[in-house]
């Protein structure tokens, strides 16, 4: 704004600089006057000065404007105490009485004793094989099968004897090396029948390793 206020001021000297600008201006220019002051005689007393203007009384100032605080929240009121309840009392002990112990009971009578066991049968004893007596002999038959193959030997069997002769049983001791030539040596020692052996006058069961020999002819 300063700036635009000199640029106008230096136009306007830059006109009244011009001949055509200053005659109407010289014109319509006012007349100046000056009032010369006369001085009073001593004689005449000063007029008394006027009195000083009265003050005016200073503007009333509104009074600013009073801006009401929020209400503070109020203090919440702590919550009640409760009185925990007191524990409940324990029962008084109470005296344990033992029982009155039962009459023992009769004694039973004693068991009778047990008959004692009957003697174990002695063991049966081994009779060597030329002691022994057949009723009926083995039935010795050479298979075909084993007489084709060539296959022959002698099978020699362990054979327990009952008090009546029978055989009981019948294993193979010693292999003669051929199945068919076992196989048939078994069955055919299960059908024999021997003379019984006594002690003492008793039959009893013995055991004997009989040989069966089986040939070509």
């Amino acid at each position: 704004m300063a700036g635009v206020g000199l640029a106008h001021l230096a136009v306007l000297w830059g006109l009244l600089q011009a001949a055509a600008v200053q005659d109407p201006v010289r014109q319509v220019a006012p007349l100046v006057v000056d009032f010369i002051t006369v001085e009073r005689p001593r004689s005449e007393p000063t007029p008394p000065a006027p009195p000083p203007p009265k003050p005016q009384p200073a503007p009333r100032q509104a009074p600013p404007p009073v801006v009401a605080a929020s209400p503070s929240p109020a203090p919440q009121a702590p919550p009640p105490f409760v009185v925990p309840p007191a524990p409940p009392a324990l029962p008084e002990p109470v005296a344990v009485v033992p029982a009155p112990a039962a009459p023992p009971a009769p004694s039973a009578p004693p068991a009778p004793a047990a008959p004692p066991a009957p003697p174990s049968p002695p063991a049966p004893r081994v009779i060597p094989a030329s002691n022994v007596a057949y009723v009926l002999p083995p039935p010795i038959e050479l298979p075909l099968a084993s007489r084709r193959m060539g296959e022959q030997g002698t099978v020699h069997l362990r054979v327990l004897v009952g008090t009546d002769g029978l055989p009981k049983a019948v294993t193979v001791q010693r292999s003669a090396g051929h199945a068919r030539l076992d196989e048939q040596a078994l069955w055919a020692m299960k059908r024999a029948r021997f003379k019984p052996q006594t002690a003492d006058g008793v039959p009893v069961e013995w055991i004997v390793i009989a040989p069966l020999q089986y040939d070509i002819e």
